[in-house]
């Protein structure tokens, strides 16, 4: 079992996704696939291939990803039950990121990794977790060769929906990340150096 990635939010443990971890994110994500069954593959695959998926497909492809022995994505538990999940790995594995014309990379992109999405059930939110989360996929980044880690939060008075879902501007700049970029009216390309 891999080791516990120190959790800050109220009593939480952070633990990569692995294979072992499945069932886990599975329960965590429900049967609509956490955001409208995207089973995280929003940024992880082109937005046509995207499109063209069932859900299914998409939860096959995330499964796949997590047996990889890759750890995709870091898992929070509270009191033994998985309560959120946050996406980081390396930008280059996000086909997404790569064809965006709004987030193209900033300088190179070798050692970087990305933080492109966050899920939190409503009775989890605003207790520490999204911190905890962006804190300890610093530390997973780090530890598996990270120079630099990116993320692209939002800064908005109001959130309606799964807006939030790729991170919130205040909990980046509380843990050290500095905006490089604005790609859109209510979105941050922001950056933290790792090494």
């Amino acid at each position: 079992m891999p080791d516990r990635i120190r959790g800050q939010g109220r009593n939480s443990k952070i633990y990569p996704a692995t294979r072992e971890r499945w069932r886990d994110l599975e329960r965590l994500f429900g049967p609509k696939g956490a955001y409208w069954n995207c089973w995280c593959m929003y940024w992880r695959v082109r937005r046509r291939d995207f499109r063209a998926m069932a859900p299914q497909e998409r939860r096959a492809a995330l499964r796949a990803w997590v047996r990889s022995g890759a750890e995709p994505g870091l898992l929070a538990y509270r009191r033994g039950q998985p309560v959120a999940w946050c996406a980081v790995a390396p930008r280059d594995e996000y086909a997404a990121l790569a064809a965006s014309p709004k987030l193209k990379p900033i300088g190179d992109t070798a050692g970087v990794w990305s933080i492109t999405c966050y899920y939190v059930p409503k009775e989890h939110r605003r207790t520490g977790l999204m911190s905890a989360l962006l804190a300890a996929a610093a530390r997973h980044a780090r530890r598996k060769g990270a120079r630099l880690l990116e993320g692209y939060p939002v800064s908005a008075e109001k959130l309606t929906g799964c807006m939030g879902y790729t991170g919130l501007v205040p909990a980046y700049r509380k843990a050290g990340f500095r905006t490089v970029a604005r790609p859109s009216r209510t979105m941050r390309v922001m950056q933290k150096a790792l090494r």
